[in-house]
Formats: structure tokens, sequence, C-alpha cells
């Protein structure tokens, strides 16, 4: 479930210098971890977590500047293997990211706080949902699946052999491969605006390094595990997510006893960028709620 996020968190500094009033930004160790983190806006908290190869500062695009206007005190970071956070070799487990957050959560004293999560962010926050109710007060669940159907386990493992053998794709392959995962039809049908992505995931390259964060999703089934999530829940899906398509996504909420379904038209796996605005009314007017 790779974000190639390091290109987008470019576009996200900028977009997001409306949201820097309040702004704190600092390190802390959590599960023998170093993480980056950053502290927005003033009330209740809300922690957002970014999907796998992404920074957390894409959430600055759009949905960080959206919550603080809104009255809320975000908090965003770095998962491991996403600098400047320590970026350990070797294989990242579902366990070792979901002990990262909820450290991270007690050593800022964040807890019990709305939690926000996209693509392997969001099955992190439903792990931390389901083993830690006491820390999280409600969670939305975007881009996100409890399993893997054949296409899906394909795609996890071609991504863990490209990081095993630290191939490093040329931009001119990978920028339109991964514009083609990414973006929803009305976006890829639009020149101008696949201009700008092809440049961005370009420039953005492929660094070679193997990325722990490629075996943290196994691609089991979660069904079961997330039927024990107490804490009311909404699944956000994106109509056209090649990733983890919106039947994947209903499969979640199905599971989550209070949970419900929003599908958003028109967006891709980064439904987040690609439709903010809908994102983010779907986002606040859950936690609205809770």
């Amino acid at each position: 479930m790779t974000i190639a996020g390091a290109c987008v968190a470019a576009a996200a500094d900028a977009a997001s210098s409306e949201g820097g009033c309040g702004r704190t930004m600092g390190y802390v160790t959590a599960n023998g971890i170093r993480l980056s983190y950053e502290l927005t806006g003033a009330g209740e908290r809300v922690l957002l977590i970014m999907g796998s190869g992404a920074s957390g500062r894409v959430w600055g695009a759009h949905q960080t500047p959206a919550l603080t206007r809104a009255g809320y005190r975000c908090l965003t970071f770095d998962n491991r293997g996403i600098a400047p956070s320590d970026a350990p070799p070797g294989r990242y487990s579902m366990a070792d990211m979901v002990a990262d957050t909820i450290g991270l959560i007690e050593a800022l004293d964040f807890g019990p706080c709305h939690v926000v999560g996209t693509s392997l962010g969001a099955m992190i926050a439903e792990e931390i949902a389901r083993r830690r109710p006491d820390v999280v007060r409600s969670a939305v669940l975007m881009a996100t699946r409890s399993r893997s159907d054949l296409v899906r386990r394909g795609l996890i493992r071609a991504d863990q052999a490209l990081s095993e053998h630290g191939v490093q794709l040329p931009g001119a392959y990978s920028a339109p491969t991964t514009v083609l995962q990414m973006f929803s039809p009305k976006t890829l049908n639009d020149d101008a605006a696949v201009s700008l992505w092809l440049d961005v995931f370009e420039l953005s390259g492929n660094s070679g390094e193997p990325n722990g964060q490629d075996w943290a999703d196994d691609g089991s089934d979660r069904r079961e595990a997330l039927r024990r999530i107490t804490v009311p829940c909404r699944v956000i899906a994106f109509a056209d997510d090649l990733i983890c398509p919106p039947h994947l996504g209903a499969e979640v909420a199905d599971a989550i006893p209070d949970c419900d379904l929003v599908e958003i038209d028109r967006a891709g796996h980064l439904g987040n960028i690609e439709r903010p605005d809908e994102v983010n009314t779907a986002i606040i007017e859950f936690l609205a709620k809770h």
C-alpha cells in the first residue's frame, strides 16, 4: 500500500503555511524509535497517521489546515523508516508500527484522541483502537481494507521484491505507473493535472533503499480482529481506489461494530489530496459527533 509521498510532502509544505500558527515541532523516543512530530492548532486532539512511504507533512496540504480551522489540535508524525524519524534496518511489522504510535501518544500525553489514518496508517489506527481503546476516542479510516485479494497480494509482493533487492526504478517508468495507481480517471483524463503529478513523482525519484514498511501489511484477513473494536469508527472509501477498492473498505465497515461508511466519487487511493473538500467534510462531521 505504498504511497509515494515524499513528493507530495513538498507540495504540502507550501500549501500548509496557513496552518502554521501554534505549530510545535520536535522529537520523542517511542518504542525505542526516535520519531519526528508536529503539533498544530488548539482544541480537541486529533492524531493523523500517514500511509507507507509517506511523510506526515502530506497531511499539511489539506487536512491539518481544515482541522485546525475547525478547532482541533493536530498531531502528525513521520513513521519509522521516514526521515527525519529513525529508519532501522530490516523488515517492520504491524506490531512495530502500532507500538511506535502508542508510544508517541503516551510520550506526548495526547490520549485519548481522535485518530485519522490513511492506507497503512488506517490499519495502524485500527490496531490501536483494538488494542488500546483507552487512548482512542474515535477513528476515521481512509483507503483501508481488512484483507488482500489476489491482485492486492501481488502488489504487496511486488513492492517487497523491489525493496528486498534495492531496485531503483527510473523516474520515467515509476512516475506514470504511480500516477495510474493513485488517481481517479477524472484526474488521469486532465492533462494539466497529470502533467503536474508526473513531474512531481518523477522528481521525487526512488532512493532504491530497502523500505521496511513494505512488510507491515502481510495481506492477512483481519476481519475477526476488527470485530473486537469498541470505539466509534468511520471508513472513507474512494470510488476509484485501485489499492484499497471500495468493496474491501466496506468489509472493514461491516466488521467493526460501531462503524459507518462514506464513499467519495471521482477519487483514487490519494483521495485525501484529490478530493480534499469532501474528505475534510467527512472527517470533521464525524469527529463532531464523538
